[in-house]
């Protein structure tokens, strides 16, 4: 019988690209799995189980408030509406329209980034600051003005001393009065980096698919007041107690269902409480299985990361020379995904080294990929 993809015309192929979205972003382990499928065997109140799930991941985390959202950019935009709003239920039935209301957010221009956008879905400005090389703290306290509502922040836990750090970020935005929204999407590990800056923001993002909870799963946390605005704009907003009678709220579309918000608690007690150090010896084998296999093939050339994991991709490069392999890393690249199955791999060092993702490869796959590679850089 034809599998599930096939029935539809889609064909299904092996992710060496890790938790990306365009591939449908991550497989929630069993336990996981379960919890969802048991979810949906009967109905509950989406206010109550938001708000019980949101406690237990606010102490998790040690933050004032937390809920699940509809993945990190959701979280962002809802984030970014409370920043605008706060409490003021005049102003949550008003934006997107921010005409009339404080509604920049000042951002380090060497942040630039392609979610950055997300800041402004609800209606937010954003005024760089700096240059694309760096970034000072008196530049980002220059721009602070009567029309400011925010500072937003991305960060990747990699930046330099060219970019104004978080805590410092955070204390100017005190001195001024005004929240700092924080996009932290895969800060996911180490788990005390994961603490830190959802502890770091005045309100913060994360993207749960990054540890284990579906694709479509994110969370928002930080300052109890904050979260509580970002909840009362969520989709069920003005529906939850005391809230009758106002206009659906901006968040409508940021829609969960019930298996995805208990899916994120569940992925995220498991994430706190597993071995790490087990599962990055599992992950570093696959990493040198690939290496092992593609050993003095030709033109190849692979390198194991050493530095500690950050974030959740766990990843080999495997750099191709041309000159010595007859093809590009681009046209390898392009050989697996149109074969079969088609193989999804990452592009590093400006198209020539392929990146491998190993964290949602399984045992079985990490053994095709690496043949699959071998074969068509050997052709």
């Amino acid at each position: 019988m034809a599998s599930i993809y096939e029935q539809f015309g889609v064909r299904a192929g092996i992710n060496a690209r890790g938790n990306q979205t365009l591939l449908g972003g991550s497989t929630p382990p069993q336990e996981v799995q379960e919890a969802m499928d048991e979810a949906l065997t009967a109905y509950c109140s989406m206010e109550e189980l938001l708000r019980k799930t949101g406690d237990f991941i606010a102490n998790t985390l040690g933050t004032e408030g937390a809920f699940v959202t509809s993945g990190a950019a959701a979280a962002i935009a809802l984030s970014s509406a409370a920043a605008l709003c706060g409490s003021d239920r005049e102003k949550m039935a008003q934006i997107p329209d921010t005409s009339h209301m404080k509604n920049e957010f000042v951002f380090q221009k060497c942040q630039d980034y392609s979610y950055k956008r997300c800041f402004t879905i609800p209606g937010a400005k954003l005024v760089e600051v700096g240059t694309e090389q760096g970034c000072k703290l008196e530049q980002i306290e220059k721009a602070i003005g009567p029309k400011t509502a925010a500072i937003a922040y991305y960060e990747s836990g990699r930046w330099g001393g060219n970019v104004v750090s978080l805590q410092k970020v955070r204390e100017i935005a005190r001195k001024h009065n005004i929240p700092v929204v924080v996009d932290a999407a895969g800060q996911i590990y180490p788990l005390d980096q994961f603490t830190k800056v959802a502890r770091g923001g005045d309100i913060v993002a994360f993207g749960a698919k990054y540890f284990g909870s579906p694709h479509s799963t994110g969370i928002c946390t930080g300052r109890k007041d904050l979260v509580e605005s970002a909840f009362q704009q969520n989709f069920i907003g003005f529906e939850s107690a005391g809230q009758k009678g106002l206009a659906r709220p901006f968040g409508r579309p940021f829609k969960t269902d019930r298996g995805e918000v208990i899916a994120v608690a569940v992925a995220l007690r498991r994430w706190f409480s597993m071995n790490h150090e087990e599962r990055l010896i599992a992950e570093d084998a696959k990493r040198r299985r690939i290496s092992t296999k593609l050993a003095g093939v030709r033109g190849v050339s692979t390198k194991v990361p050493t530095e500690p994991q950050l974030g959740p991709n766990v990843v080999v490069n495997v750099h191709i020379d041309p000159a010595l392999a007859g093809k590009s890393a681009a046209q390898v690249m392009q050989e697996l995904e149109e074969g079969n199955p088609p193989i999804w791999t990452r592009t590093l060092d400006g198209g020539k080294s392929i990146g491998i993702g190993v964290q949602v490869l399984t045992d079985e796959e990490v053994e095709i990929v690496a043949d699959r590679l071998k074969a068509a850089v050997s052709k």
